[in-house]
């Protein structure tokens, strides 16, 4: 619940910036242009990401006969996550262990993942993934995220013709009017990292609760947690290796190349630490 509820204070608090910035640009005509083009754009993505997605990894439909197990899997969590349909199964020709979900709705949606998770794991371990990859089919993350990506992207838009109008002399009567200096450093430059900081946080916290879904699914989070291990460990000596693009990096259970300190703030998963925490699993 406490998650649910931070991503919702999470997504006003986006709305809020948007606001400010577009008030402060254009007043609130410009702002809702601006959300336009950039919802257009993020609609695209919401609607054709699960084939780009795909494509960009190189994808390929699980045989049914060589993964009948892995099917099975996915059809018996679907039916306990009470899903209105089993997402199509995918196989990542990757050997760095990781998975993903992508579709624009629960009725159409993907789990992939890539063979190094399905030579690396035990099947109860597997199992919590695919339980993870299924909790954010269930909570609609792709929609949530498209929404917040589209304000993201209208902030960028915003603050870009703030910083060009200020660079071509838009620095008189009407910026002062709007704050002056201090209002164009805001818009130019603040309010576009509060927005992906925004961003960054709602995508944490849509990751802790597909956490908790696995470990409801499973009835412990202690298979998911074990996962999660067996993921940073294989992680190290994929460092160079098959990189996730940061376009996708929200997507995977488990991205590289997640920091520690003020790197955590710019990361799109919570730290492994943070995750078994919540999952309420000591690390060993």
């Amino acid at each position: 619940m406490f998650n649910i509820l931070r991503s919702g204070m999470l997504i006003i608090a986006m709305t809020l910036l948007l606001i400010l910035v577009g008030g402060a640009v254009g007043g609130r005509d410009g702002a809702m242009v601006f959300f336009f083009i950039s919802m257009v754009f993020n609609l695209f993505s919401y609607l054709y990401s699960d084939k780009l997605v795909i494509t960009m990894y190189r994808a390929k439909k699980a045989d049914r006969e060589r993964y009948s197990e892995l099917h099975s899997i996915l059809e018996e969590l679907s039916l306990r996550a009470e899903l209105p349909k089993t997402p199509e199964l995918y196989i990542v020709p990757m050997d760095v262990p990781n998975a993903f979900a992508t579709g624009r709705s629960p009725k159409k949606a993907v789990v992939a993942v890539t063979e190094g998770l399905l030579n690396s794991m035990r099947k109860d371990e597997i199992a919590a993934v695919i339980a993870h990859e299924l909790g954010h089919i269930k909570n609609w993350d792709m929609l949530i995220q498209t929404i917040v990506a589209s304000m993201a992207s209208a902030i960028m838009w915003l603050s870009f013709i703030a910083r060009w109008g200020a660079i071509l002399g838009g620095g008189g009567r009407g910026n002062r009017n709007n704050g002056g200096l201090l209002g164009i450093l805001f818009v130019a430059i603040i309010a576009p990292l509060a927005a992906t900081l925004v961003q960054l946080s709602v995508s944490r916290s849509r990751e802790y609760m597909a956490d908790d879904f696995s470990a409801k699914l499973m009835g412990s989070g202690e298979p998911l947690a074990n996962a999660l291990l067996t993921l940073h460990g294989q992680s190290r000596f994929h460092r160079n290796e098959e990189a996730i693009t940061p376009a996708t990096a929200h997507m995977f259970i488990f991205p590289s190349g997640i920091g520690r300190g003020m790197g955590k703030l710019f990361s799109t998963h919570p730290s492994l630490e943070d995750r078994l925490k919540n999952l309420k699993v000591s690390l060993p």
